[in-house]
């Protein structure tokens, strides 16, 4: 390594199993990008906390779901908090780096998300439907994921789990961001197919929806993806605001929006550091 460039450990699961999905890819593309204005070594997740300290910065990128290995991933948290060593995304995300409680905040505030309950004496709150979806609130990539009657709800073992209303919604949409610049738009048309993805022309009032939970989540820093669905009635609901460590899809888009993505990746990573 050179004394003159940033040194990055870039976090990675290069064998992760994503179904139809080929996650290394995509880390082998941006690496290749960052390596023009970095130095920069990659490890397995597992590997994070013992490396870290020879960094200026860990970059955790396609890592898998923590889920796999929660307590490994708690010592690396404590640790860098520890050391002070800057982490990328920044480790005071609010969405789903903290577990799903932010869904059950947003809905008690009033926010346009498919509305989430977490004890049996909440349930009458939820819409009615004709099942609704199970998860850990640890959960990641619907691992975990079950739907059930409203009458085998209240049986649950609460704590750790979380109750939706399951929405006939008319398709799935994503919103990446860099920092709180907007980057592209994903979709999936067929809601049995969900990532056979292709490009979404974003509406000013769909931005508008998107930016309200980046502004919410409060990262100066960082790569955030927004995920909603279009309900019946044609409003978006949230689904999941993943930032810790949001698959990307860029194979999906065009190769100028790919560059692009890396530009502004490469200059959040500056300025992140120079903070």
């Amino acid at each position: 390594m050179t004394a003159d460039r940033p040194h990055l450990l870039y976090v990675t699961d290069l064998a992760y199993p994503a179904r139809g999905r080929r996650y290394c890819d995509e880390d082998i593309h941006l690496t290749a990008r960052l390596r023009a204005d970095f130095d920069l070594a990659l490890c397995h997740p597992l590997d994070a906390a013992a490396l870290m300290t020879d960094f200026d910065a860990v970059v955790v990128r396609n890592s898998g779901p923590v889920l796999g290995y929660r307590k490994e991933y708690d010592a690396f948290r404590e640790r860098a908090t520890a050391l002070g060593t800057r982490v990328y995304n920044p480790l005071h995300g609010r969405g789903d780096m903290a577990g799903k409680q932010y869904l059950l905040d947003l809905t008690a505030a009033g926010y346009p998300v498919i509305p989430t309950a977490d004890r049996p004496e909440d349930l009458h709150r939820l819409p009615e439907a004709e099942r609704y979806a199970v998860k850990p609130k640890a959960g990641a990539d619907s691992i975990g994921l079950r739907f059930l009657p409203y009458e085998e709800l209240a049986g649950l073992a609460y704590g750790d789990l979380l109750v939706q209303p399951r929405v006939d919604f008319r398709y799935e949409v994503s919103f990446y961001f860099v920092d709180d610049l907007f980057q592209y738009a994903l979709y999936a048309p067929d809601p049995e197919r969900r990532w056979v993805l292709e490009p979404y022309e974003p509406t000013a009032e769909d931005l508008a929806f998107a930016r309200r939970f980046i502004a919410w989540n409060t990262l100066d820093h960082g790569i955030q993806r927004v995920d909603a669905c279009r309900a019946p009635e044609g409003g978006l609901l949230l689904v999941e605001l993943e930032d810790l460590n949001p698959y990307l899809s860029l194979d999906r888009v065009p190769e100028p929006v790919r560059e692009r993505f890396a530009d502004a990746l490469v200059g959040s990573l500056r300025a992140f550091l120079a903070a």
